[in-house]
């Protein structure tokens, strides 16, 4: 019996490994085009059903999908109303991998699963279909680990075994208390294992042998998809409460759907039985048709309840926005990421998207703090320059934070495997991140200039006031197309007016330090002016140097291309 048990337990360890290569491999084949799908299917709630269902379908988890959900939420990229609908539509595309599980279940499995390990090897080798040869390869540990799985629960013959036949007969399969019991049990066992999948194999192997009726097996799918809802519940907590609700309406809806199917269980069991042609009411069912049972319970389950839920989403929305209140903030908004706070997704080809977003809000902040240094340019009166000069300190301490902070999330992403070219554009990412905690360090740079300034005798001339304005606005020209590049698709920007710019700042530096310094030599100023004036100048510069760097990096593989 220890054997027959570790072999069980091993069957699922291998089946959760199965389902994890195939979901990364389809990750690397779809990951760009799965990026922007969810922004490009969302108008409407139906248009966000088939999104989750699509991305589910892909990613072959619900769990994967309702974190990232959650994840673009607290990232603004989804409102409220659009993540209910895509989570909506992930518990019908989740019903996929039942379907897969019951045709493990149907036929000797090992007829195709030694072929396709076979061609899976040959591919990846081969390099050039590498990624499609890791999903057979996933592919084929599932359905090895459901043949096994199968054989297993056969040799275990939990049906001829009094202890176990005493024990669930001592439940009466015909009550709602039992039901509740199975129900509160699968949600309990899934919130622990984190795999409904997994659960999933389990409840069929206890239905195929005969340990547990029909009626037990479903109350534990149904256990399974409030279980579920655990994983994304999870995922919000650090998030914002936008993101907070979209987990507690995943959780609602799974909630509802099991509240109205038992008041209509056992005719809705019977119904489904009929369907795949399986008698409840006589023993020694076939197993195939058990699992068939169980999968046509789960899709007809999530189907039926987003039909019916899908008309009352603004009312879902109301009450999980009185459910979840909005929590004070107890740390500066200016200081926090807002994109990437809830975690690494399990999709880490889509996580690369809100680390972008991530980045994109790092420019933001980098050009609002170069507007503080042209503020404290033009500042005249002292009381008010210290408050300013102290805004931009602490942005430095921001862009410091960021850099470290998203390059931690980069690193945590890059150990997943990810596609060549998702990989390439972490690194691109990294140098990006870089170049910014640059900008934050020049801007600071020429705050501490500026106060050098203040603190001399003599005021710079009109001629060199009128030289430094010319140069802070070709920078805020460089930051303004700065953020165009970081904000738009790479296919949709060019990185010619870029270059123009920084080329105009580099004419204009020189241009200016060597007007200054012929001022200088007809001693129309004092020198110590001439040397902040002319560090004024340096700085600029590079701050122009840091921006074209960050265009580079951002455009990188386009560049390479081009």
């Amino acid at each position: 019996m220890w054997m027959i048990a570790l072999k069980l337990l091993g069957c699922i360890a291998l089946l959760i490994y199965g389902m994890k290569v195939m979901s990364e491999a389809l990750q690397k084949m779809a990951g760009p085009q799965l990026r922007h799908l969810l922004g490009a299917m969302t108008s409407n709630r139906f248009s966000g059903v088939a999104t989750g269902a699509l991305i589910t379908v892909a990613v072959q988890s619900s769990a994967a999908t309702t974190v990232m959900t959650v994840s673009f939420v607290n990232a603004a990229l989804l409102s409220l109303s659009q993540a209910i609908s895509v989570i909506m539509g992930a518990n019908i595309g989740t019903t996929l991998s039942a379907w897969i599980m019951s045709a493990g279940f149907s036929f000797n499995v090992a007829n195709l699963v030694w072929p396709a390990f076979l061609l899976g090897i040959i591919l990846i080798q081969a390099g050039k279909h590498r990624y499609f040869g890791d999903f057979l390869f996933g592919l084929s540990f599932l359905l090895f680990a459901l043949g096994m799985l199968n054989a297993t629960g056969r040799e275990m013959d939990l049906a001829s075994n009094p202890a176990v036949v005493n024990f669930f007969a001592s439940f009466d399969s015909g009550s709602y208390g039992t039901i509740l019991l199975f129900l509160l049990i699968g949600t309990i066992l899934t919130a622990m294992v984190q795999s409904s999948a997994a659960l999933m194999a389990i409840t069929m192997v206890l239905c195929s042998t005969g340990a547990i009726t029909i009626y037990q097996g479903i109350a534990l799918v149904m256990g399974e998809n409030i279980g579920t809802t655990l994983t994304a519940n999870l995922a919000a907590l650090s998030a914002n409460t936008q993101a907070r609700r979209t987990a507690m309406a995943h959780l609602l809806f799974n909630v509802f759907g099991v509240c109205w199917i038992l008041c209509c269980f056992f005719p809705f069991v019977r119904m489904i039985c009929h369907f795949v042609g399986l008698d409840t009411t006589s023993e020694g069912h076939d197993p195939a048709r058990l699992s068939f049972a169980l999968a046509m319970f789960h899709t007809a389950f999530n189907v039926t309840n987003t039909l019916i839920l899908i008309w009352f989403i603004p009312q879902l929305e109301k009450l999980v926005c009185l459910i979840i209140r909005p929590r004070k903030q107890a740390v500066d908004e200016e200081a926090r990421l807002k994109f990437i706070s809830s975690g690494v997704m399990k999709t880490p080809e889509i996580s690369v998207l809100q680390a972008q977003k991530e980045i994109t809000l790092f420019g933001e902040r980098m050009q609002r703090m170069f507007g503080m240094v042209i503020d404290l340019e033009a500042t005249t009166d002292k009381d008010a320059f210290e408050p300013i000069f102290e805004r931009i300190a602490k942005y430095e301490d921001i862009s410091d934070n960021m850099e470290n902070e998203i390059g931690r999330y980069l690193a945590q992403v890059s150990d997943a495997h990810l596609s060549d070219d998702t990989k390439n554009e972490i690194r691109g990412m990294i140098r990006q991140i870089g170049e910014l905690e640059s900008i934050g360090d020049a801007c600071y740079n020429l705050a501490r200039i500026l106060r050098r300034r203040d603190g001399t005798a003599s005021p710079f001339t009109q001629t060199q006031k009128d030289g430094m304005h010319e140069i802070f606005r070709l920078v805020e020209q460089a930051l303004a197309e700065m953020m165009n590049v970081l904000s738009s698709p790479r296919e949709e920007v060019e990185i010619t007016t870029a270059r123009r710019i920084e080329k105009e700042i580099n004419e204009c530096r020189n241009r200016l330090r060597s007007q200054d310094l012929d001022t200088l030599d007809l001693q129309g100023h004092a020198y110590e002016n001439s040397a902040i004036y002319q560090d004024l100048l340096n700085e600029s510069e590079k701050t122009g140097d840091y921006i074209i760097n960050v265009v580079e990096a951002r455009l990188g593989s386009k560049l390479k291309t081009a």
